[in-house]
């Protein structure tokens, strides 16, 4: 099975090489394009609609309910392509229509992707849990290494896991660890070497922030040095976890001694300067305000403008088993719903929003899909962070489950790899 482009050679990859920082959006916005021409999905064309998707448009029913509501210069913003305010998505967040809210951004996702859903096959590989950082929400960090629960694979153990499914295809590795205190910096650019000595093929996406700021405090190093090392080593991209919820007042509280908000966006600056592709996270639904959620989209945004190197952004939902917050309830689904809804209203230039389906549940993740949402995740397999929290999906989805995930909700799923380059179309 090979990789193809949805574009041709002379467009060049759907996100082309990250150029040096744009010195303006519009900039940004041309040398980084989203939403461009895909496999046609419907007959009719229209001004401003990738090219063979008929023009989406919203109901009566929705336009009354959404003007009833007093927004109606807010579903005209939208319709014109005009950026929304801090102001108009407070008041979509604090809207009582939720599903007048999530069809204003169902029409932008089907704007930017008709009814194409992408998914990819995956791998998780989280090395060691075993974390100085004390964060509150956290339910698989242990501070000691000779906790019981605690572990630290050997090189040979994580690439194990990788060599274990030698004969299976898949694109993606993703690491994420723990703040280990004793691991040398030669552990982690091993384990990526490894990796890629195993499995060339595989795009690894390694390595949050979090981590990143950690070992330049550990080692003495730059970001950008740390960056370098892990990208020579085999890094292709990074995910975009450790961001929680920007807002100092939050932020304090939840996990006060690992990267602040300044620190996890420089990380990511300077990874876009270096040409590196990211993700983008939000932990929604503890201690923060729907204020400071709609702060988090905005700063996003904003770095967004400067760079143009976010992929997607993924709104993890909090879970509230063992861990400090365990009084707190879990987000319910119509928080989760407006919360997919209001970033895909606001974060007008991240190409996607992912319903990550591992922190959601299936069911919830297809619902999403309406709600703004174009991404659904991989296969994953052996995800721990979440599921020590409470999380009762799966370990692993197979690609032909999340193929009838997305057909059962109405949507037409197509195999991408880490860079949204299409893999297979099912």
């Amino acid at each position: 099975m090979t990789v193809e482009s949805t574009h041709s050679a002379a467009e060049g990859h759907r996100f082309g090489a990250l150029k040096p920082l744009a010195a303006s959006r519009a900039e940004a916005i041309t040398c980084f394009p989203f939403g461009e021409p895909v496999p046609a999905t419907h007959g009719v064309d229209a001004p401003g609609v990738p090219v063979g998707m008929a023009a989406p448009r919203l109901s009566r029913v929705v336009r009354r309910t959404l003007a009833s509501a007093g927004l109606s210069d807010v579903v005209d913003k939208v319709l014109e392509g005009e950026r929304l305010t801090e102001s108009d998505g407070m008041r979509l967040m604090e809207s009582p229509h939720v599903s007048a809210v999530g069809a204003l951004a169902n029409l932008v996702r089907e704007r930017l992707h008709g009814d194409i859903t992408f998914f990819n096959r995956n791998l998780h590989i989280n090395a060691t849990n075993v974390c100085e950082a004390s964060c509150i929400f956290c339910s698989f960090a242990r501070r000691m290494p000779d906790a019981g629960d605690a572990y630290t694979m050997s090189i040979e153990e994580a690439v194990g896991r990788v060599e274990a499914l030698s004969g299976t295809f898949m694109t993606e590795v993703h690491i994420v660890n723990g703040l280990h205190p004793g691991l040398p910096f030669a552990y982690y650019t091993d384990l990526l070497q490894a990796i890629k000595n195993e499995r060339p093929d595989l795009h690894i996406k390694g390595f949050t922030a979090v981590e990143i700021d950690y070992y330049a405090k550990k080692f003495d190093m730059s970001y950008a040095e740390i960056i370098t090392a892990f990208r020579d080593a085999g890094q292709d991209s990074m995910p975009g976890g450790g961001a929680e919820i920007f807002a100092h007042r939050a932020r304090k509280k939840l996990c006060n001694d690992k990267v602040d908000t300044e620190g996890w966006i420089e990380v990511h600056r300077t990874a876009h300067r270096l040409g590196m592709r990211s993700n983008a996270t939000m932990l929604f639904g503890s201690i923060e305000t729907l204020e400071e959620r709609v702060d988090h989209m905005l700063r996003l945004r904003e770095l967004q403008d400067e760079t143009g190197g976010f992929q997607t952004f993924i709104p993890l939902r909090f879970h509230n088993e063992g861990n400090r917050l365990a009084k707190l309830r879990s987000p319910s689904d119509v928080d989760s719903l407006r919360t997919m809804a209001v970033s895909r209203l606001m974060l007008d230039n991240f190409p996607h929003i992912k319903a990550y389906w591992v922190m959601l549940g299936v069911q919830l993740a297809q619902v999403c899909l309406d709600f703004g949402c174009s991404d659904i995740d991989g296969t994953v397999r052996e995800e721990r962070i979440y599921h020590m929290a409470g999380a009762k999906t799966p370990q692993q989805l197979t690609r032909n489950e999340l193929v009838a995930l997305i057909r059962r909700a109405g949507r037409i799923p197509v195999e991408r790899d880490t860079l949204y380059s299409i893999a297979a179309e099912a």
